[in-house]
């Protein structure tokens, strides 16, 4: 299985890869918590593209890929937004008092702590981020 997404970096399109996600879920017959999951895990990377890869007022598209062998799946979140390396932030220490840790960093701890594997490149101007998951 094979399929990609394409949207533009704005915040009405995280529909489309509620979707997609779906859409890959059923095909696959992943089970509803895992589906979630991986909404999430996409939701939170999508989201981090869309307010902080680009200048404010800049249209740019976001592609999505996802691949599964039936024992894996990989996704590849592509855009040609600021060079950013989320698998480089440090955990978030989560027994820290939520009011008194710095803002950020729970998205990239949540994707680590659902997803197998997670990596970056920046190849030819774009950022790819790999995310994978054992199924």
């Amino acid at each position: 299985m094979r399929k990609e997404l394409k949207i533009k970096n704005q915040v009405g399109e995280l529909e489309h890869v509620a979707c997609f996600i779906e859409e890959i879920g059923e095909e696959l017959g992943l089970d509803m918590e895992l589906q979630m999951n991986l909404n999430l895990v996409m939701e939170e990377m999508v989201s981090n593209i869309i307010f902080y890869a680009y200048p404010e007022g800049t249209e740019a598209s976001i592609e999505l890929t996802a691949e599964s062998d039936g024992k894996e799946l990989t996704f590849v979140l592509s855009d040609q937004g600021r060079e950013f390396d989320p698998t480089l932030k440090e955990d978030v220490d989560i027994d820290t008092n939520p009011a008194e840790r710095d803002l950020g960093g729970m998205g990239i701890f949540i994707v680590r702590n659902i997803m197998n594997k997670v990596t970056y490149q920046r190849l030819e101007g774009k950022n790819l981020l790999t995310m994978k998951k054992k199924i």
